[in-house]
């Protein structure tokens, strides 16, 4: 099963916008809060997590069952 990622979106007294990915990895994060960046505006800063850089990995697993 795939991983699910979150999304944590932050509003505060002055109503600037912070998201922060949960569960993405490499350019996921970027993907994923695109058309949420462009919806709000001009991005004034982007922090990448050590998640952003860890390389995302694909598997491929075929199973066989021996009945």
């Amino acid at each position: 099963m795939a991983n699910k990622d979150e999304l944590e979106i932050t509003i505060d007294a002055e109503g600037n916008v912070t998201i922060k990915v949960i569960g993405g990895d490499g350019s996921t994060c970027v993907e994923l809060t695109k058309e949420l960046e462009e919806a709000l505006g001009l991005v004034d800063k982007r922090t990448h997590t050590e998640e952003f850089y860890q390389e995302q990995v694909e598997t491929d697993a075929q199973v066989e069952q021996n009945e």
